[in-house]
């Protein structure tokens, strides 16, 4: 048995019992269900790393067989399918949230589905769960192909996977039970965040001893941004998570910070899960993806280069921006909102690199949904991104702040750029990691493509212009200076508006099923590659 084996077993003997402990002397039973929750995957983590041993060859496997490198591809396959049917939970929560604000009696009259429940439950579900497996599958794939090497540890890799999948399955029965930060994104309390960051610094160094044993000199530039991504998450959570709890026997901490260096060190979380998360992320996804769909190098290795520096030197600076007209000092609120301007720049040279990189294969977007896809989410990246530092402006944010401009905003950002981005990686990825031919059906990848845009289309444009025409109602006034429409008015001018996204949402949900469907029988019935006709597949090299 190896040192790892040994020492992560016995760390979860221990962390089991001091489990059973907690929930033995428990404050609330909500927080005695999640200990046990704790102890009993604890329990099972014991009994399949001993499986695994006994199991196992008497060596480990080797890094090399006949002079190829032998990737680990288990963990990646559990997080491409996770990332799958947590996306379809992700859409349909928020699908219900949709529906609910159209028609309020759909809550049922029950704290469980109550929009203020629900809608944490959405967030975390298409962000971490979602989008969080996306990441971490591809991040695992990539970082193997284009450094032709294995994935350091043989416990690591799982741990990582399947611990931060358990930290979703504790953030996500806790906002159903009651248990939040109340903390925009950083919902979970003390005890998940704190089980986060153990599985976030084992990520960090299975992704960091990986790219230190690879086979190629260069560091492709995939692996730069996602190791941005990692690096400054951890660091966000660790500062915005800073709490002390009330006791080890109680779900319920204080944060050290207060008033509004609180709100200030929650938004510079907040924008930048958005900066590092949802969009250095998932822009390493791009720079492997698209250039390895198109079968074409990326169109400018050196803007990459700068578009990477210049990204993750501004972003850190833009939080402020979600505080105009708060309590946090006008320099700060100017600050972030001259740094949000200025990041219009490289978010368009990313931009500009990911669809040149087509350059001499656009003819391929007519026969490929699935780059289709890709190239899209790429064109909804620069919308974004525009639309961002525009809103930043106090003079625009004075009529949009507060209203659903701000929601259709989020969405083309969230439905538009990471989730189509992610669905096409998760199309590349199945049939790579399933040694399969193609995708089961291209046809039901097109129809994917199509429902959801429309979906997209119908839930964006309703939110510009509701959001515009709450902001115009808030701020009308009468001859006499009194406000011209109550709140209450405000609210049933929505209605239409409100009913559009809801259908917006179910067609970009059923296109979300559509694709769970291909998934499934492309792994189950699709035509197998012959073993001996797998390609080594040598990593992307730069164009210049």
């Amino acid at each position: 048995m190896t040192i790892g084996e040994a020492g992560s077993a016995l760390a979860f003997a221990a962390l089991a019992l001091l489990s059973i402990i907690i929930a033995a002397k428990a404050y609330t039973p909500e927080y005695a269900f999640h200990a046990y929750l704790f102890a009993a995957a604890s329990v099972a983590a014991v009994f399949a790393i001993v499986n695994h041993y006994y199991e196992r060859p008497a060596t480990l496997p080797a890094q090399t067989i006949n002079g190829k490198p032998n990737y680990n591809m288990g963990p990646v396959r559990f997080a491409t399918i996770a990332s799958v049917f947590w996306g379809i939970a992700g859409f349909t929560i928020g699908l219900l949230i949709a529906t609910q604000l159209a028609f309020p009696a759909l809550n049922f009259d029950t704290s469980w589905l109550s929009f203020g429940r629900m809608r944490p439950l959405h967030t975390s579900a298409v962000i971490f769960a979602f989008g969080g497996n996306v990441l971490i599958a591809s991040s695992l794939y990539v970082v193997q192909r284009t450094c032709r090497a294995r994935l350091v540890g043989e416990i690591a890799p799982w741990f990582v996977v399947l611990g931060y999948n358990f930290f979703i399955v504790i953030a996500g029965t806790g906002y159903l039970l009651g248990i939040t930060q109340g903390k925009e994104y950083a919902e979970p309390e003390w005890y998940a965040d704190l089980w986060l960051t153990v599985v976030w610094v084992a990520y960090f160094l299975v992704f960091l001893g990986t790219v230190m044993r690879r086979k190629e000199p260069h560091i492709y530039v995939a692996n730069w941004f996602y190791l941005a991504f990692i690096l400054t998450i951890a660091v966000l959570h660790l500062g915005n998570n800073a709490t002390v709890p009330v006791s080890i026997f109680s779900p319920k901490s204080y944060i050290v910070w207060s008033g509004v260096q609180d709100a200030l060190v929650q938004w510079w979380y907040g924008h930048n899960a958005v900066g590092f998360f949802l969009t250095a992320g998932f822009l390493a996804i791009m720079y492997y993806f698209i250039p390895k769909r198109a079968e074409r190098p990326v169109y400018s290795y050196r803007l990459s280069i700068i578009h990477f520096w210049a990204l993750i030197f501004m972003y850190i600076w833009a939080g402020p921006h979600h505080l105009h007209y708060t309590a946090l000092p006008d320099w700060a609120q100017t600050l972030g909102m001259v740094f949000s301007v200025m990041l219009w720049m490289p978010s368009w040279g990313g931009m500009i690199n990911g669809l040149m990189t087509l350059s001499g294969a656009w003819d391929k977007l007519r026969t490929d949904p699935v780059l289709r896809l890709m190239v899209v989410s790429v064109a909804f990246y620069g919308m974004s991104t525009f639309e961002g530092p525009l809103m930043s402006v106090k003079a625009v944010n004075s009529l949009s702040h507060y209203t659903d401009w701000t929601i259709g905003h989020v969405h083309s950002g969230a439905l538009g750029w990471v989730a189509y981005v992610s669905f096409g990686a998760i199309y590349c990825l199945v049939p790579w990691l399933w040694n399969k031919k193609e995708l089961y059906s291209m046809k039901a990848v097109s129809w994917h493509f199509w429902i959801s845009t429309l979906g997209i289309v119908l839930y964006i444009s309703s939110m510009w212009v509701a959001g515009i025409l709450q902001g115009l109602m808030w701020r009308a006034y009468t001859g006499l200076g009194f406000l011209e429409y109550s709140f209450i008015e405000t609210v049933e001018a929505m209605h239409p508006f409100y009913i559009i996204r809801a259908l917006g949402g179910a067609l970009f949900v059923a296109g979300s099923v559509i694709m769970a469907w291909n998934v499934w029988k492309t792994i189950t019935t699709a035509e197998a590659v012959e073993e001996e006709a797998l390609p080594a597949q040598p990593a992307l090299v730069a164009a210049e």
